[in-house]
């Protein structure tokens, strides 16, 4: 699955990082605490996430991360989108909770891929 079909499958709405849309989503990884993904996701994983700053953009490209998705309809900063927008990272707002929105990537075959 890519980017644009997994934000259409979550409800989600492209706030930004259009050019990286038909990116391939290698799994997934759920967390608001940036250590926490920095240490535990996975290049290619969508990451879900209420966090909303620009802090975001820098942990999705340090782990060189597919897509973020804001959960409960959380809209990214405008200094996020730039951000964003300047190093292709797309972010999708999802009126879904995170729990229902990773429910239904996890249907969609989208798997969380464990640390060694």
């Amino acid at each position: 699955m890519n980017v644009a079909e997994a934000a259409e499958s979550i409800e989600g709405t492209l706030m930004a990082g259009s050019s990286a849309v038909e990116r391939e989503i290698q799994g997934g990884y759920a967390s608001d605490l940036l250590s926490d993904v920095m240490g535990n996701s996975h290049e290619g994983d969508i990451w879900v996430t209420m966090q909303k700053h620009v802090n975001i953009v820098a942990v999705a490209q340090l782990n060189n991360l597919a897509a973020i998705v804001l959960v409960n309809g959380r809209k990214p900063e405008p200094d996020t989108v730039v951000r964003a927008d300047e190093i292709g990272i797309p972010i999708i707002s999802t009126p879904l909770q995170a729990f229902e929105a990773v429910g239904i990537l996890f249907s969609r075959n989208v798997r969380g891929r464990r640390s060694v």
